[in-house]
């Protein structure tokens, strides 16, 4: 199998977060709060998005290596080697990043999310709204 599929960056992440050393290993473990800037191309795209709900932002991990197809999760050396398809390491073939956030801010095409431990600089891929409640039928 030799697909290959292109995608477009629609904005960057900003954020305190420089290293990947310096990065939690979840959003929820102390991810600092982050400015999303996006293209002013898809500034439609972010109609309708409010302060206070939660959304799925999928990013492009950059700085991943795409050779690693096993880790040991958390980086820890006493767990089994596992598959990373079965972890959330950043390191894999493909290596989109998810991450659950909340919008805490909007600023034209700006948004202030919470918790994310994405790195300054990495490609957003995408922002999709967290189901569950009356935003379902959107």
């Amino acid at each position: 199998m030799d697909e290959t599929y292109q995608v477009r960056v629609i904005g960057r992440v900003e954020s305190v977060l420089r290293e990947r050393g310096e990065a939690p290993k979840q959003g929820d473990e102390g991810g600092p709060d982050a400015w999303l800037a996006f293209d002013p191309a898809v500034a439609r795209g972010l109609g309708e998005l409010t302060v206070g709900q939660q959304v799925l932002l999928l990013t492009w991990l950059d700085r991943a290596d795409r050779s690693v197809l096993a880790v040991h999760p958390r980086g820890a050396a006493d767990r089994p080697e596992t598959g990373v398809f079965a972890t959330r390491s950043p390191d894999r073939p493909n290596p989109i990043g998810l991450h659950r956030v909340t919008v805490l801010a909007l600023d034209g095409t700006r948004l202030r999310v919470s918790d994310l431990e994405a790195l300054d600089g990495t490609p957003i891929l995408d922002v999709k709204p967290v189901l569950g409640g009356a935003a379902d039928e959107r």
